[in-house]
């Protein structure tokens, strides 16, 4: 009997790339087996994000290119899963009639029982409603191996920043139970995990619709004080209600890596309210003081969107005046761009595109050289790193993190394997990256 093969293409956030994990984990317990090439596939997915134009617009290229693979192998089931899918169901069967199924956000865990019932030669699941309480079905195996893994803590968001389309296509926050969240993470570490993140799109939400008065910083200390794991990050906080006691239970943890990603968006409070952040520059200041003085060698990172409706040259100003005053270690930097269905996109005085770029470049600049200094920092010194495996580029040359998330390479010895934990003296460093030897093993 021929092996039945699958193939998986990811775009968008990590909270994508997480879904693509369970897709596959399904798929797995059907006896699937991973393939590398769609043209060689029985089942193709493509998992899809519409957070920015440029990324739908590269998406819809690829949906189109799966016509060949149609062409060429007829019985292959063509899947559109993820934000787009929940948006534009109607329109992909459309435009792309070669697709079997369109998987909204809120059907993933139902691919499964999709695929059992019948081969489809098309099949619409409808979008319906997201569940209001707890999360419904969450039937699909994880797919859990390597050296680390997404665990989700919740799905959904009710912020409503008005350029963001993800609460039109993820639904309202839903959290799941911690007991589910630890046993996921346990599981992990008894496979040989090293490093796990907490995903939401507001991990600082988590909880609030779970008895027991469970929150974030509760469950990050359980996860710290119980999984047996010994790296973890998470994502994504959101500084309206970041707090005091995460800080606290950053600072105490064991295992709770010394990063934080903590989106700003813009350093001009008129800017801010535009977005309905719900947060001021001074809270903003006054979080990462606190982060500083509990967690000295904590790296910082933030997403930053340049050129929002409104902004003037003065306002820019005053975001690459924050930018240089907090000295990020590193900042996801984006050109706004119009999401139809948000506030932001009928807003007046839309800033031209030459305007953006232009305010973009000044900014990336400006970041690349804080990043740089950053890095420097840490010449000379010894850090714990977790191999990730041989570079891309060069067998010879070993990668791996550092526990502030820092990119490490150097030369490979014989101890060096993915998940192990290596102690790298660093040597050089670039604005993206850290170089250096394996430091002289340490006498205990």
């Amino acid at each position: 009997m021929k092996t039945q093969t699958y193939y998986i293409e990811s775009f968008g956030c990590q909270m994508n790339q997480s879904d693509s994990e369970r897709i596959a984990g399904q798929l797995e317990s059907m006896d699937y087996v991973h393939c590398d090439q769609p043209e060689k596939a029985d089942i193709v997915v493509i998992n899809t994000c519409c957070v920015r134009e440029s990324a739908e617009s590269r998406i819809w290229g690829h949906i189109g290119a799966l016509k060949h693979v149609k062409e060429q192998n007829p019985a292959a089931i063509i899947i559109i899963a993820g934000c787009m899918a929940q948006k534009d169901q109607q329109l992909i069967f459309r435009r792309a009639p070669h697709v079997n199924i369109v998987l909204g956000t809120q059907n993933i865990d139902r691919l499964a029982e999709i695929l059992q019932q019948s081969q489809p030669k098309k099949k619409l699941l409808e979008s319906g409603q997201f569940a209001e309480d707890g999360l419904g079905q969450e039937t699909g195996p994880k797919k859990q191996q390597g050296v680390s893994a997404w665990i989700p803590i919740m799905y959904g968001c009710d912020n409503y920043c008005s350029y963001c389309i993800v609460p039109y296509v993820r639904g309202s926050e839903r959290s799941r139970p911690f007991a589910t969240v630890l046993a996921d993470a346990q599981a992990f570490s008894r496979s040989g995990g090293k490093e796990i993140t907490l995903l939401g799109q507001n991990v600082n939400s988590y909880g609030k619709n779970l008895p027991d008065h469970w929150n974030f910083p509760r469950l990050l200390q359980k996860i710290d004080q119980e999984a047996g794991i010994p790296r973890i990050r998470f994502m994504t906080s959101h500084p309206k209600d970041f707090g005091k006691e995460l800080i606290e239970v950053m600072a105490a943890g064991k295992n709770i890596c010394e990063h934080l990603h903590l989106p700003v968006q813009s350093g001009c409070d008129e800017i801010l309210r535009r977005m309905n952040r719900h947060y001021s520059t001074e809270t903003y200041r006054r979080h990462i003081g606190q982060l500083r003085a509990a967690i000295p060698d904590i790296s910082i990172t933030t997403d930053i969107i340049v050129g929002f409706p409104g902004e003037t040259d003065e306002m820019f100003e005053q975001t690459l005046a924050f930018m240089a005053e907090i000295k990020f270690d590193a900042a996801f930097t984006f050109l706004y761009s119009k999401r139809s269905g948000t506030p932001a996109a009928t807003m007046d005085a839309q800033v031209p595109l030459a305007v953006k770029k232009a305010r973009l470049k000044r900014l990336m600049d400006l970041q690349n050289s804080i990043s740089l200094a950053a890095n420097q920092q840490w010449t000379g010194k010894s850090v714990e790193v977790l191999v990730d495996g041989p570079s891309k580029t060069d067998s010879g040359v070993y990668s791996g993190r550092t526990r502030q998330n820092k990119i490490v390479l150097w030369n490979a010895t014989t101890e060096d394997f993915p998940g192990n934990i290596r102690h790298i003296q660093i040597s050089s460093a670039q604005t993206f990256l850290l170089r250096g030897e394996v430091a002289a093993e340490r006498k205990d």
